[in-house]
């Protein structure tokens, strides 16, 4: 295997270096999270003194240079001080025991399983100690010191490693560019616009398995809930080391957890933003693969947000010849392209066909034959780069980016406020809050300044039985509306006045949006017409594509394309289930796929007052087939939702958002694409996919199988190409490209998984299938997969272990949790639920990028009534100083506390009902002593001057910028008295509840089967076959 310096010499590639590199033995990072008591138990006195005034609205230091938090300005702490308790860690795998084996799993045990008790089954119950000396509830046994936050007081405290990369060694794993000597396009070492990376530590410890054994003394029955993986833990110490680091994508091998906030720096792969394969590196043949049972796919993102401090991505203008490609598989330039003959020849890296390189595009190669010119060719050099492309790429003439708001004006769109709402949010996308308006705007009388892109122009159509045209000429003084009465067959009345520019036409779009809830009040239309007003849009942009922006609060009943009550309740569980998540109505079919043809897209908003029923399998159906995006309100309620929505329809307008977009995946010799998925349309296989749009929000998962055998001295390539208009009006070609390693056996590849990109294939693979086969034959499905995964680890790569003990892979070890959480959600979890839900979360899991995939499998839950008085405020580097988070389990919750819980869908912010008066004041404001005091209706904090206020509403402003595309408000859960608890207690996924198992006893069923399976007993569902090997690994070949 060929060097590192191949690629890039950024560093030396040692293993060292990589932060998630599972063959390293080294020492973890010093857990930099404290846990300290409780301040606000309810009987303290430190409380009862006045709050010091931390005045100044908390404005200094800034974090990433882009958001600022409140800072703390006291020089004594708020609290008193407090003594740190230790926290646990990360401990190695091989130190980690799970105490499974004295659970009779596989007849290992001699003893019979102890039952659980029925109240031990459900979110809320109370752990026995049974004669352990182990912490409950945070609680510390017997009077001892203060517990860790993990409950894992005993391990020891880490040390962050000082050694810089071991020189000489070569990363395992390395990529090889063939033909490319070593060194040969390193930049200069030391160089000031070269990043120097320093050796991250090692997280996970050596590659050692999760040995499960028996437990002596009064827990042998018992299996330790603190000794099974950890998901937040598994977050939280890389989340820390990024604060300080980047991710060179070269030189690690291992992507970050797709939770974890970071910067990644381009070295010729494509960031993990973008673009995350599910092995990172790839056995040669079918048989080796087949071993592992894992999937081997792409997760692509391709306008991924980038953070601030990451390099933008180039574009890049070849002129009327277009970008250089490969004349026999039509690849794009890259990085692992190979320049031979002097610089005449171009060797592609997907199909090693030698290619003429055209005068224009010709530099000689140096000795070593590296293009002179590489270091000011971004294309040869950065994993993803745009390149504008000439008029034989073009559909139609690309102008800037046409928005439609169609907004819902019918009576129960009135009456539950959703109308005003709606319209406030519209005014709010466009011209931004007057909070952000600059000092001479403000004197103008002008908000802040326009959101949506140069060139974007806007219209606006309201509907109820009728629909309504609004002619926004800058020079009238009010718009003039014109009503269409005729929607059997709507056309468009106003030839110009229609599409115009939000800045020259500010005050009649202004006027307007905020008269037309008084305009409709006396109107009140129950049944809005939806289907012809989509098909009026849809001529109205026929010409130019653009994006549609349509809210809707009832089903539409009237007209063409009227809708019925479809959801019967008899039908759950049964066959005719799955008809419930699509539709068959054609008129919507139809215009969908005209909309595709035309480069149209919609975002819908859709509200449901009390659960209404809105057939979302047919109005949805629109936005899926697209590349939209449904923004399902469940239980509209104004106005609680109303800044959720506002901030959701600025969030639909201002994100980077594409149209009229095509896409081509290619990869290299051996393999070839099998299957994709997600929201897009495909007219038959090997055709390019078609988007209306596509936003940054977007995600397509990507399936490859073998149509050969690998060469393991060459490397795997993978380029996607997504064709598209941008906003501003130009067409361009994204291009990202990643490569991977070759191996002969499956040895080397279960050392190099990225677990996040594996959750996400099975679960879009899960979510298509929703509409071919009923609920439980799919959840029986990745149960199947689960268990062939972990049994095909256990019996070909574990090494020698007893057969009792439960053995996970180094890299999968939440990988059990993440798939109990995707059997648990709502697009798949038993027992009933409103097929509305079902579909919507299923089409938003075949959408979701891995960021957000990961939080709405398993929510983030910050305990803020024992903040440490530094949490919540920036380090002395400007970073967000944030606590740690705990388990999604009730055993965690401590008795008058309170916890933020967010799983990127929606953020509760829990309050036991025994919480202390002291807490409440400090973050709501004096008049709130009680949990009955506090308002309902509640969807933010206050501004007040109290350290407590100032610490949480910091780590809600960083919660809301990691995160996917819905936004960041509250809604209060207070125990005994809100309905949001029920969302509270399905959140807490390591208990029993969403109708399947908790955590440990999901551990105990997979061992079980892990262990038929390697004694040959196992019985497997035939009916399951074919859902179970449609993941492209196949089934295990055992």
């Amino acid at each position: 295997m060929s060097d590192f310096q191949m690629y890039h010499a950024l560093g030396q590639g040692d293993p060292n270096g990589d932060p998630n590199h599972p063959g390293v033995q080294g020492q973890v990072p010093t857990q930099q999270f404290h846990a300290a008591s409780s301040p606000y138990s309810v009987g303290l006195s430190e409380h009862n003194q006045p709050s010091p005034n931390v005045s100044q609205h908390y404005q200094s230091p800034q974090y990433t240079g882009q958001q600022q938090y409140a800072s703390h300005t006291a020089a004594q702490g708020y609290f008193p001080e407090q003594p740190l308790a230790p926290h646990g860690g990360v401990a190695s795998d091989g130190k980690m025991v799970q105490q499974t084996g004295g659970l009779a799993m596989g007849g290992e045990a001699h003893g019979s399983v102890r039952p659980h008790k029925k109240k031990d089954r459900h979110a809320y119950h109370n752990l026995e100690p049974a004669g352990s000396s182990q912490a409950f509830n945070g609680v510390p046994a017997n009077g001892l010191g203060s517990p860790s936050q993990f409950l894992s007081s005993t391990a020891p405290a880490a040390q962050i490693p000082t050694t810089p990369y071991s020189p000489g060694l070569a990363a395992p794993g390395a990529p090889q560019v063939p033909g490319i000597p070593s060194g040969s396009f390193a930049p200069i070492a030391g160089h000031p616009s070269v990043p120097q990376f320093a050796a991250p530590p090692n997280f996970a410890g050596a590659h050692q398995p999760i040995a499960a054994g028996p437990t002596s003394g009064s827990q042998q029955n018992r299996v330790d809930p603190e000794q099974i993986p950890s998901i937040p833990r598994s977050r939280d110490v890389p989340a820390q080391y990024y604060l300080d680091h980047v991710y060179p994508t070269m030189e690690h091998h291992l992507p970050p957890p797709a939770a974890v906030s970071y910067i990644s720096y381009d070295q010729g792969n494509a960031s993990p933003k973008l673009a995350r394969l599910s092995l990172n590196n790839i056995p040669s043949t079918l048989e080796a693969l087949s071993s592992t049972g894992l999937p081997l796919g792409l997760i692509l993102q391709p306008l991924g947000p980038l953070q601030p401090g990451e390099q933008t991505i180039p574009v890049l203008d070849f002129g009327e010849t277009g970008p250089p490609r490969c004349r026999r598989c039509r690849t794009y330039i890259n990085p692992f392209m190979t320049f031979r003959s002097g610089g005449n020849t171009l060797v592609c890296n997907m199909c090693t066909f030698p290619n003429e390189v055209s005068p224009e595009y010709f530099a000689p190669t140096d000795p070593s034959g590296v293009r002179v010119d590489r270091t000011q060719r971004p294309e040869l050099t950065m994993g993803t780069v745009e390149f504008m492309v000439p008029k034989e790429y073009w559909a139609k003439e690309p102008i800037g980016l046409r928005w439609l708001f169609l907004i819902d004006v019918s009576q129960e769109a009135l009456n539950k406020g959703f109308l005003e709402a709606f319209c406030e949010g519209i005014l709010g996308a466009l011209y931004g809050e007057a909070d952000d308006a600059t000092e001479a705007e403000k004197a103008e009388g002008r908000s802040g300044k326009g959101q949506l892109p140069a060139g974007s122009k806007i219209g606006i159509i309201t509907f109820d039985k009728e629909i309504h045209f609004y002619n926004l000429k800058s020079n009238l003084e009010q718009a003039q509306m014109m009503v269409m009465t005729d929607i059997e067959d709507p056309f468009v009345p106003l030839s110009e006045g229609l599409f115009v520019d939000p800045q020259e036409s500010k005050s009649v779009i202004t006027s307007l949006l905020t008269q037309i809830p008084a305009l409709f009040s006396q109107v009140k239309n129950p049944e809005p017409a939806l289907l012809p007003t989509l098909n009026a849009a849809l001529s109205a942009l026929s010409s130019t594509g653009g994006k549609i922006v349509c809210s809707l609060s009832s089903l539409p009943t009237w007209g063409p394309g009227r809708l019925f009550l479809r959801d019967n309740q008899k039908v759950h569980h049964t066959d005719a289930e799955k008809k419930l998540f699509t539709t068959e109505h054609p008129g919507f079919r139809k215009t969908a796929s005209k909309m595709v043809e035309c480069g149209v897209g919609v975002d819908m908003f859709l509200a449901a007052a009390g659960g209404g029923y809105l057939d979302v399998a047919t109005v949805g159906h629109i936005s899926s087939f697209t590349g939209g995006e449904t923004f399902y309100y469940s239980n509209f309620h104004a106005p609680r939702d109303c800044l959720k929505l506002s901030k959701e329809i600025k969030h639909s307008v201002t994100r980077e958002t594409g149209y009229q977009a095509l896409m081509k995946v290619r990869c290299s010799n051996g393999l070839q694409v099998s299957s994709y998925h997600g929201n897009f349309v495909q007219h038959s296989f090997g055709a390019d996919l078609e988007f209306g749009v596509i936003d940054e929000d977007k995600s397509i998962a990507v399936l490859f199988s073998y149509d050969g055998k690998l060469d393991p001295k060459l490397d795997a390539h993978f380029q996607s190409a997504l064709l598209y208009t941008t906003a501003t009006g130009e067409r361009r070609v994204r291009c990202s490209n990643v490569v991977a390693s070759v191996s002969e056996g499956g040895t080397e590849v279960m050392r190099f998984i990225d677990q996040d990109a594996v959750v996400n294939i099975i679960a879009k693979e899960a979510a298509s299938r929703m509409t071919e086969r009923t609920l439980k034959e799919i959840r029986g499905g990745i149960t199947e997969k689960t268990v062939d995964i972990l049994a095909g680890y256990r019996k070909n790569f574990s090494g020698s272990h007893p057969p009792g003990q439960l053995v996970l892979p180094e890299n999968l070890k939440e990988f059990s949790m993440y798939i109990l959480s995707l059997l648990k959600s709502r697009a798949f979890k038993g027992g009933q639920e409103p097929s509305d839900r079902r579909v919507h979360d299923m089409r938003m899991i075949k959408s979701m990028g891995v960021l957000e995939l990961s939080l709405y499998l398993y929510p983030r839950i910050i305990p803020i009534h024992n903040l440490h008085d530094q949490d919540g405020f920036p380090n002395e580097n400007g970073h967000l100083r944030m606590p740690p988070t705990i388990r999604a389990s009730f055993s965690r919750i401590e008795e008058g506390g309170a916890y933020i819980v967010d799983n990127g869908q929606v953020c509760l912010l829990w309050i036991h009902s025994q919480v202390s008066p002291n807490l409440l004041v400090d973050l709501f404001g004096e008049s709130y002593t009680s949990l009955q005091s506090l308002d309902p209706q509640l969807s933010s904090l206050p501004i007040l001057e109290t350290h407590l206020n100032a610490q949480v509403r910091n780590i809600l402003q960083y919660l809301s910028i990691v995160r996917g595309s819905k936004a960041l408000t509250i809604q209060l859960a207070r125990q005994g008295f809100d309905g949001s608890e029920y969302e509270f207690a399905r959140l807490l996924v390591e208990d029993r509840n969403n109708e399947a198992q908790s955590y440990v006893d999901w551990l105990v069923h997979v061992h079980r089967q892990i262990q038929l399976e390697l004694a040959g007993h196992r019985k497997k569902d035939e009916s399951l076959d074919n859902l179970s090997t449609s993941f492209a690994a196949m089934r295990a070949f055992y």
